[in-house]
């Protein structure tokens, strides 16, 4: 099973420009058609967050038509960027979304890793939280299945990461998550969004990573500096799984580079 990421996409209204310079739409268009031409293709697409600047329902329209080409199924969880109700307005055709509620968290069955989406989305507030009540729901999902090998999906990444402008604006109550993924031995990945870089740390016991924004990424900036992006190479996350190996995870770069070129030159020895 291979399990595409994407993340921060950012959309932004027809002819509006994130941060008065950067149009995010044309990104996605290509990383969408980075995930068709993928050999083999993914068999789901994870979206972790930020999925529009605004949270506006014209964003989560054009959203919408940019996603419509992807022809495997695609589950959206909303970043501190995203309106809950809006992006289930607009999403009518994604019945796994709830609807009504306080929450956007829900379980996909149905393939070889299970699916956890948790919404860490607290309206208002840049940073992400867990409540008790949310925490609960996590650990009860957890306890129905405890031999599944499970990845929970996220936007708020539940470590710090040494980039001090993100980190204070994290996930608040990261230690108490921590101790429910401890309880649980399925859980062979943790994913997130928010940070717009690669980055790894262990939560709990489990590998937890975040994945490269599709469009603009946070520069790497292990002092106090002012927030700032660069445009780096958008990529997507491939977390592919078998029995033998477990999830293994790879980035991959968006975009037209130079090669492939074999390590050839007539001889077998390898690389």
């Amino acid at each position: 099973m291979m399990i595409a990421q994407i993340t921060d996409m950012h959309i932004k209204p027809q002819g509006v420009l994130a941060y008065g310079r950067l149009d995010t739409a044309p990104y996605l268009r290509r990383a969408v058609a980075h995930l068709l031409a993928l050999k083999p293709r993914p068999d789901v697409v994870l979206a972790t967050g930020d999925l529009v600047d605004g949270g506006l329902p014209e964003e989560y329209r054009r959203l919408h038509d940019l996603l419509a080409p992807l022809s495997m199924p695609v589950y959206l969880i909303p970043g501190n960027h995203d309106n809950r109700d809006a992006l289930a307005a607009a999403f009518t055709d994604h019945a796994y979304l709830p609807r009504g509620g306080r929450f956007m968290h829900y379980v996909v069955e149905g393939h070889p890793v299970r699916l956890i989406a948790l919404g860490t989305l607290d309206p208002g507030r840049v940073g992400g939280l867990l409540c008790a009540q949310r925490l609960g729901w996590l650990a009860a999902r957890l306890e129905e299945a405890p031999a599944r090998p499970t990845l929970i999906f996220m936007h708020h990444p539940p470590f710090a990461t040494g980039i001090a402008q993100m980190d204070a604006h994290g996930l608040a109550n990261a230690g108490e998550f921590a101790g429910v993924v401890r309880r649980h031995s399925q859980i062979e990945r943790i994913v997130a969004g928010h940070l717009h870089r690669p980055i790894q740390s262990r939560v709990g016991g489990a590998l937890a990573s975040t994945a490269p924004s599709t469009a603009h990424q946070v520069a790497l900036d292990l002092e106090e500096q002012p927030l700032a992006f660069t445009m780096e190479p958008p990529a997507c996350q491939l977390h592919v799984w078998t029995a033998e190996t477990g999830l293994v995870s790879h980035t991959s770069y968006i975009g037209d580079f130079d090669g492939p070129y074999l390590f050839a030159d007539g001889s077998s020895r390898a690389r």
